[in-house]
């Protein structure tokens, strides 16, 4: 592990290298995700941290566009020198990581945005690094998924959420509520190898996904939650998207449309940890809406997660490892 001199700081900026973790204070300094480097070098590269802050398609509370700038925030105060729990390593000295940055497009033409996000990850996605993106509301996953599988082809869906997200809309018009309808319209996802995670509401439009209820989540416990992941999803390379509501809310109260009778922190990340050998090709955590957080529990719910999706990639290059050796 390489650990440079406390007083030197500013990791964000300062640091010589992608897989450098610096001791810093969490209280102090410029701001990235994990203190990873800033850059848009992505030669060499495992793994890239993007924010998308668009919040313009949600059908409740907005604030979701300062949801990047939230995960990076308290993302400082889990110290990338210290080995993440439970593993013996840190993810950020075994993969080169780099925080991209943040999407930009033109607010003020909202019918756009959706393009202009699937070009950039398209951009990002040329290079060999795996791309974990930072909403932002529910819709920029649609986007993403295109990018994906404009790289991938079609892929199996790994949807963590209160909500199916598969509402209809005869005006053909993209929203929070429907980016999973639209995924399938556009074959962008297989529906016989996807599966959701968590779902407490209703949606006209099921689409027949496959599903695994916040109540059916208790009843199977972790172990079963992963076993049918695994089942539906099989060795299809996959996309997970995390919308953070998929907490209940005492555990995730920064969101925008909250619903009672979630899974905990706990239990999602015991879920994720159980995903190693499921081919994830790229993943979204969105729906973390700041203003109504208390105390930044919500987006420290989102690092954690975030942590432990990177703690999947590491592990799974140390197989690799070891198996050619």
């Amino acid at each position: 592990m390489t650990r440079a001199k406390a007083h030197v700081g500013d990791a964000a900026f300062l640091s010589r290298k992608n897989n450098e973790a610096w001791a810093e204070p969490a209280y102090s300094g410029a701001l990235s995700a994990f203190r990873r480097r800033y850059s848009r070098d992505l030669k060499n590269v495992d793994a890239v941290i993007w924010g998308v802050p668009f919040d313009l398609a949600t059908s409740y509370r907005s604030g979701t566009r300062f949801g990047p700038q939230a995960i990076r925030r308290i993302s400082a105060m889990w110290e990338p020198a210290d080995n993440a729990w439970p593993y013996d390593f840190t993810p950020f000295t075994e993969l080169n990581i780099v925080d991209y940055g943040d999407a930009v497009f033109d607010y003020s033409r909202p019918e756009t945005v959706l393009d202009t996000i699937t070009a950039q990850a398209s951009e990002i996605l040329k290079s060999k690094a795996m791309l974990y993106s930072m909403g932002g509301d529910h819709v920029v996953t649609y986007a993403l998924l295109r990018a994906h599988v404009k790289k991938h082809g079609p892929l199996a869906l790994i949807h963590f959420d209160a909500h199916p997200d598969t509402w209809s809309d005869t005006n053909k018009n993209h929203y929070h509520g429907n980016f999973a309808s639209y995924a399938i319209d556009d074959k962008l996802i297989d529906p016989a190898a996807s599966i959701q995670v968590g779902i407490r509401t209703r949606a006209p439009n099921p689409h027949k996904l496959a599903q695994v209820d916040a109540e059916q989540c208790f009843k199977l416990g972790v172990d079963g939650v992963i076993a049918k992941i695994k089942k539906i999803v099989g060795n299809r390379k996959a996309y997970l998207s995390l919308d953070i509501d998929v907490l209940d809310p005492g555990h995730a109260p920064g969101t925008g449309t909250p619903v009672p009778g979630g899974i905990s922190t706990r239990e999602l990340y015991m879920i994720l940890r159980g995903l190693g050998s499921v081919n994830l090709i790229g993943a979204d955590i969105v729906e973390v809406s700041p203003p109504y957080d208390v105390s930044d529990i919500t987006a420290n719910a989102a690092a954690g997660a975030l942590q432990q999706l990177l703690c999947l990639q590491a592990l799974r290059r140390k197989k690799t490892s070891k198996r050619k050796k």
